[in-house]
């Protein structure tokens, strides 16, 4: 697995402690400095997540190929796909369109030993270019993007895919059961109170994340996928309301 002691400066995830105005969540400065401790505290199951996407590419990459990380933000499942390609000839690249999160990217990539050169790109997702790819990644990603433009992005990703390719998808869902959705919720809930937030960040962060955040069901993400041309799709992962699927391609 990828050596993850080495880490650039990082701050404790307190901006949501006290009262502030309501707005939208944004992934600017702020949030990338506290970011690594923001993720981990929040989403159950992402250290798990993580070293797993390395097991994955491992198996997937194939040599010649591209290999994407859409919605990198700091790089740490950039990283794993790094050292999951290890000494295959591939071209790696991650993508976001957050300027301070590329440029602390760019710091944990220099950090990190593996000798694969890593292409970043501040851009939207939706516009990059993508093709011969046997890895795809969006860790928690597309979650962000406007429900109506889901779509055509699973079907760019998969007609980029080669045969026998995959897609490593990690969403917050919903659940279709009003009592499922309760009690994963409130659990979700404890889980951050476990890990030190107070009832006011976990309501403040939520009401911030809800204008942005849009959950769906794993029937259509199940739908979506194999609309877009995927010949099999599998939940590798769930932790709560947090799961991760891998989207497989008819060799």
């Amino acid at each position: 697995m990828s050596d993850s002691s080495k880490k650039p400066g990082q701050a404790l995830d307190r901006l949501f402690a006290s009262d502030r105005e309501a707005g939208e969540f944004r992934f600017d400065a702020a949030v990338a400095r506290v970011f690594p401790d923001m993720i981990r505290r929040s989403v159950p199951g992402y250290t798990t997540i993580i070293p797993m996407i390395e097991v994955i590419t491992e198996q997937y990459a194939r040599p010649g190929s591209h290999c994407y990380d859409l919605g990198c933000s700091l790089g740490a499942s950039t990283l794993a796909m790094r050292h999951g390609i290890g000494d295959r000839d591939c071209i790696l690249t991650g993508v976001d369109n957050s300027p301070a999160m590329i440029e602390r990217c760019q710091h944990y990539i220099a950090l990190d030993d593996h000798p694969l050169p890593v292409s970043l790109r501040c851009e939207d997702i939706l516009d990059t270019e993508l093709g011969n790819a046997s890895v795809t990644t969006l860790n928690f990603t597309l979650q962000f993007v406007e429900p109506a433009r889901r779509a055509q992005l699973m079907t760019r990703i998969a007609d980029a895919t080669l045969p026998g390719g995959v897609l490593i998808l990690s969403e917050k869902i919903r659940f279709e059961s009003e009592t499922e959705q309760a009690i994963q919720t409130q659990l979700h809930h404890e889980f951050k109170r476990a890990n030190g937030y107070s009832d006011l960040e976990i309501s403040q962060k939520r009401s911030a994340l809800e204008q942005v955040l849009i959950p769906e069901t794993l029937a259509e993400h199940r739908q979506r996928l194999t609309n877009a041309g995927f010949s099999e799709v599998m939940v590798w992962y769930q932790c709560f309301n947090f799961v991760s699927m891998l989207a497989i391609k008819s060799p």
